[in-house]
C-alpha cells in the first residue's frame, strides 16, 4: 500500500479507538435535572442577583461573538488567500528563506496578526469585568498577565511548529506518521508538566497553613482513595474576586489547590464541597481520561490533514504546492479554527456530563446536598454566572451544567435520601 492508503487505514483505526474509549469512559446518561425543579431553584435566587449576571453577561454577549467572527474570517483569509504564504515568506526572508525559520517566526507572525486583531475586544472585556467588579486587576497587571500568555504561547507554539515541519522536512512522504506519534505523545507530557510549570508563571501558590480546613481537605481526599501531595492556596485575589478550587496535577503531582478568594467567601463546609467535586475528576481519572481523548483526536488530526493536503483546489486558494510546507500555515490555522468551531459543542457536552457526574461524586462522599447547593449559588452570585442561561448558549458553549441545573441536581439527590 502506498502511504496515503496506511494513512487512511490509520485514521480509521484511531477514530475507531477514539469513538470506543469516549464510549466506555464519558458518562452519557446523565440527564439534567427535570426542567421544572431547575425554574423552581430559579425562583430561589435573588432577582437582583440575577438580573446583575445577566445584566453582565449581556454586556460581553456581543465582544465574545465579534472576537469569534474576527478570529474565524482572519484564518479563513490567511489560509484561503496567498496572504498567509506571503507573511510566512516575509518572516523567514531575513534568514536566508531558510525553512525552519519560515516554519517558526513564520507561524508566530501569522498567529500574532491574529491575536492583534482581536486585542481590542480583549482590552474592552476587561473595562467590563473591572466594572462589575470582577477583576481586582489594574491595567498593568493586566498587561503583564497577558505577556505572559503571549510568551507561554511562544514558547509551546514555536516548538510544536519546529517539530511538525522538522518532520515533514525530512520525512515528506510519512510525515504523517511520525507527527500523529509526535503530537500524541505532546499531548499526554503536556498534562503531566503543564500544571506544573505553567500555573506558577501566573498564580503563587502557598501551602494552607495547618488548621482544621487542611486538615479536612487531606482526609477527604485520604477517605476518597484519591492520594494528593499537598493543598496549596493561590493568590488569585490579585486579579479576580472569583472563587473557585480544584485538583491539578496526575499521579505524583497531584494537588488540591484552594483560591485566597475562596477562603474569605465561602464557609469551611463549601470550601470542602467543592474539593469533593474535584476529587470526583481525579477519582474517575477524568484528567487521565481527557489525555488519552486529546491524545488520539490529535493524532488523527495529523493525519487528516495530510490527506487533506491532496486537494488541490484548497492548495491553489492557499497559493502552496503543499500542506507540509512552511508557507501553508495560514491554511493549517484555517482548517484547525473551522475544526474547533465545528467540534466546540461536542466537547461541551461532553464536559457538562463530566462536571455533572463529578457533582454527583461530591454530594455521595460529603453526603450534604445542602451545603452543595448553598455552595452552587454562592458561585454564582460571587462569579457573576448568569444562573440560567440561554438554552442555545449554554447547548453550543457552557463546558458545566448551569447554577439552577446543579442546584436542582442537589435538591433530586435530598429526595431520594441517599
Amino acid at each position: 500500500m502506498t502511504p496515503r492508503h496506511w494513512a487512511a487505514v490509520t485514521l480509521v483505526v484511531l477514530l475507531g479507538a477514539l469513538a470506543a474509549f469516549a464510549a466506555a469512559k464519558v458518562p452519557w446518561h446523565r440527564a439534567p435535572a427535570p426542567r421544572a425543579d431547575q425554574l423552581d431553584a430559579l425562583r430561589q435566587l435573588p432577582a437582583e442577583q440575577v438580573a446583575r449576571a445577566r445584566a453582565f453577561h449581556a454586556e460581553l454577549r456581543p465582544g465574545r461573538y465579534t472576537a469569534m467572527a474576527i478570529g474565524l474570517v482572519a484564518a479563513l483569509v490567511l489560509g484561503l488567500t496567498p496572504l498567509g504564504a506571503s507573511l510566512v515568506e516575509l518572516a523567514g526572508r531575513p534568514f536566508g528563506d531558510h525553512w525552519l525559520a519560515r516554519a517558526v517566526l513564520g507561524g508566530l507572525l501569522v498567529v500574532v496578526v491574529t491575536e492583534v486583531l482581536t486585542l481590542p475586544i480583549a482590552i474592552w472585556r476587561h473595562t467590563v469585568v473591572v466594572r462589575y467588579g470582577i477583576s481586582t486587576q489594574s491595567w498593568g497587571g493586566w498587561g503583564v498577565d497577558l505577556l505572559k500568555s503571549y510568551g507561554v504561547g511562544l514558547v509551546l507554539g514555536g516548538a510544536v511548529l519546529a517539530g511538525f515541519f522538522t518532520v515533514t522536512h525530512f520525512a515528506p512522504r510519512w510525515w504523517w506518521a511520525f507527527g500523529a506519534a509526535g503530537v500524541a505523545g505532546l499531548v499526554v507530557l503536556l498534562s503531566f508538566v503543564l500544571p506544573v510549570l505553567v500555573e506558577p508563571i501566573f498564580n503563587r501558590f502557598t501551602p494552607m497553613p495547618p488548621g482544621p480546613l487542611r486538615t479536612e481537605l487531606l482526609a477527604l481526599a485520604e477517605r476518597d482513595g484519591v492520594p494528593v501531595k499537598d493543598v496549596l492556596v493561590a493568590d488569585a485575589s490579585r486579579r479576580t474576586r472569583a472563587v473557585n478550587a480544584y485538583v491539578s496535577g496526575l499521579g505524583p503531582t497531584r494537588r488540591i489547590v484552594v483560591y485566597d478568594t475562596m477562603l474569605t467567601e465561602a464557609t469551611p463546609d463549601e470550601v470542602v464541597s467543592v474539593a469533593a467535586h474535584e476529587l470526583g475528576h481525579a477519582k474517575d481519572n477524568d484528567v487521565l481520561t481527557g489525555t488519552v481523548t486529546g491524545a488520539l483526536g490529535a493524532a488523527a488530526a495529523v493525519i487528516a490533514l495530510y490527506l487533506l493536503g491532496s486537494w488541490g483546489a484548497l492548495l491553489r486558494l492557499a497559493g502552496v504546492d503543499s500542506i507540509a510546507e512552511p508557507r501553508a500555515i495560514g491554511l493549517l490555522l484555517a482548517v484547525t479554527t473551522v475544526a474547533g468551531l465545528v467540534a466546540g459543542p461536542a466537547q461541551a457536552f461532553v464536559s457538562r456530563r463530566v462536571e455533572a457526574r463529578a457533582d454527583t461524586h461530591a454530594l455521595d462522599l460529603t453526603g450534604d446536598p445542602a451545603t452543595f447547593e448553598a455552595m452552587q449559588r454562592r458561585l454564582g452570585t460571587v462569579n457573576l454566572s448568569d444562573p440560567d442561561p440561554p438554552h442555545w448558549e449554554h447547548a453550543m458553549f457552557a463546558s458545566h451544567p448551569s447554577t439552577v441545573q446543579r442546584m436542582a441536581a442537589a435538591r433530586a439527590y435530598a429526595r431520594a435520601g441517599r
